[in-house]
């Protein structure tokens, strides 16, 4: 009888609770709308505002610097497309195949890797891409980025794992400490 009472009184409690509860759900929902749209481009370039990060979190408040890159070609929009695609920022990916193949298609890597986006051959099979097709290069860069990024949680530990691959990452805790991948890192994120 006891376990009655107390369960018919949780739930008169929550009954009671459910309207305030949707109108603070209404206003969280809004301030992030505004925080999301307006608010984070007004603040985008603010120093002060912005987090300070620490070597190996998995922060996601990484800003990534616009791409100023001067290739105006056929690759362009497929790229902004994928990344879109794939919830990348375009910037980021942007800047990604610029330092990886300098948006040549048939770039071969000393390692192997293929096209624009420098896809290993067991990566592309993987994928299920034809990694010689520039389209499907981009596509299976930016979803490989994108896997990279649920893994580990920041855009720089993604990149860290899509150039010295996700094993490395694990093994070192964070960024690994290869010259090549710091550089890379370092360089796509535009940060010293």
């Amino acid at each position: 009888m006891r376990f009655a009472q107390m369960a018919f009184g949780f739930c008169l409690a929550a009954l009671l609770a459910a309207p305030a509860l949707a109108d603070r759900l209404d206003r969280f929902g809004a301030a992030t709308r505004l925080l999301d749209s307006r608010a984070a481009t007004q603040y985008s370039g603010s120093v002060r505002l912005t987090p300070n990060y620490i070597e190996g979190t998995r922060s996601s408040s990484t800003i990534v610097p616009r791409w100023t890159g001067s290739y105006r070609g056929p690759y362009l929009d497929i790229a902004r497309a994928a990344a879109r695609r794939h919830g990348i920022p375009e910037d980021l990916f942007l800047r990604l195949v610029s330092q990886e193949s300098n948006w040549n298609p048939n770039a071969v890597s000393h390692a192997g890797a293929i096209g624009l986006a420098q896809l290993m051959p067991g990566t592309a099979r993987i994928l299920g891409v034809n990694p010689r097709d520039p389209s499907q290069n981009l596509d299976g860069g930016a979803r490989y980025l994108a896997e990279q990024y649920r893994t580990f949680g920041s855009w720089r530990l993604a990149l860290a794992a899509y150039n010295a691959g996700p094993e490395a990452v694990n093994r070192h805790n964070g960024v690994p400490p290869y010259r090549e991948t710091r550089n890379y890192v370092r360089i796509i994120l535009g940060t010293s």
